[in-house]
């Protein structure tokens, strides 16, 4: 209770909503330049998330690989380091998870937890050579972890021409049946939406974030090691280990959204022209969500409905991709510039103090 009282309180409820009408007032702005109708627009943005159970099911899919993105980047930048490369990761645990879910052959109970593990594995792995490269190296992590996206997309691309490819596709071939990771029942609820257990998975992984970060003594030393290294090795804690160890925690996320992307939505893995972009707008969901784990769950439930919604816009109210891309943009720009938000605050904050000065 006193956890959710501390994060819940008036004002950091208060400043993300106003940020929010802020955003989408300033995207209604730029719709009526363009010549376009801003209430047609969002109630078609509404009608395309929560207008039938398909739908909702499709933006709540949307959702779950921005909470594995969002944790990633978040889980780094509390132990003191810059992790942009939640894509890279991301694509490692999508072709770690195809490689089990198509070349082994086991039952279900098997085959698909391993699948998911070692997707995550995979991811860890990955962000784990940018740590081990900074700690023993001295290499900047920034820079790493972006060349290591494209190596990551590239390579992915390589493996599934070579070992996985379905002939004739440019695709690998179906993973089997017994590593999918879709829940039936929720989906046959849903009208067939791709609804998987990544979803519920994501929201272990928030508690998991949380737990581990501000609860136990590894937790301490990670945050340590990142933000005064100088401190922590005065105070006898092992701060390369712990650079290597942060950055494999947070590509485990990773690496685990990308294993469900694989494992329950598409079932097989293309290979790809441009990166799918889940580990960039996690960076977005990270900032939104104030790198806490409850923030970033809200900011992906923001950031996934309005990305899904915005096909409703473009199809309902004829607005042009790019103006919708400047709502989206507007809103999470808002959001994240809290000190803007408060300036249009302040003067209801004077009004409130001036009256409780007279009442006094």
């Amino acid at each position: 209770m006193n956890i959710f009282s501390k994060i819940f309180n008036k004002q950091s409820a208060l400043i993300p909503l106003v940020a929010i009408l802020l955003g989408l007032l300033f995207g209604a702005i730029v719709m009526l330049i363009g010549g376009y109708n801003p209430i047609d627009a969002y109630l078609a943005l509404i009608d395309k998330v929560f207008g039938n159970p398909y739908d909702f099911g499709e933006a709540l899919r949307a959702v779950t690989p921005l909470i594995f993105t969002g944790l990633c980047v978040a889980f780094a930048f509390r132990s003191g380091l810059f992790n942009i490369g939640a894509e890279g990761q991301f694509i490692a645990g999508m072709t770690g998870a195809s490689i089990v879910g198509i070349k082994l052959n086991l039952p279900w109970f098997i085959h698909a937890p391993l699948a998911v593990v070692v997707g995550a594995v995979f991811g860890g792995l990955w962000a784990a050579l940018a740590g081990y490269l900074k700690a023993k190296r001295g290499v900047n992590e920034v820079i790493s972890t972006i060349m290591l996206n494209w190596i990551a997309l590239f390579g992915a691309n390589l493996i599934v021409n070579r070992l996985l490819i379905e002939k004739g596709q440019q695709r690998s071939v179906h993973i089997h049946d017994s590593a999918s990771a879709s829940m039936d029942w929720t989906s046959a609820i849903l009208d067939n939406a791709r609804i998987h257990w990544g979803t519920l998975v994501g929201l272990v992984c928030v508690a998991v974030f949380y737990i581990v970060l501000w609860k136990t003594k590894q937790g301490y030393e990670l945050r340590a090691s990142g933000h005064n290294p100088e401190a922590a090795r005065y105070a006898g804690i092992n701060v390369q280990r712990n650079i290597i160890k942060a950055m494999f925690i947070s590509g485990l996320f990773a690496g685990l959204g990308g294993a469900f992307e694989v494992l329950g939505v598409f079932k097989y893995q293309a290979i790809l022209t441009v990166s799918p972009g889940y580990g960039f707008d996690g960076i977005a969901v990270s900032l939104l969500g104030g790198n806490n784990p409850v923030g970033i769950l809200l900011g992906s439930i923001l950031f996934g409905f309005l990305s899904y919604g915005s096909a409703g816009m473009s199809f309902e109210a004829d607005v042009p991709n790019e103006i919708i891309r400047i709502v989206i943009g507007s809103v999470i720009f808002f959001v994240a510039s809290h000190g803007i938000v408060q300036l249009f605050l302040k003067p209801f904050y004077f009004k409130r103090a001036r009256k409780r000065k007279e009442a006094v």
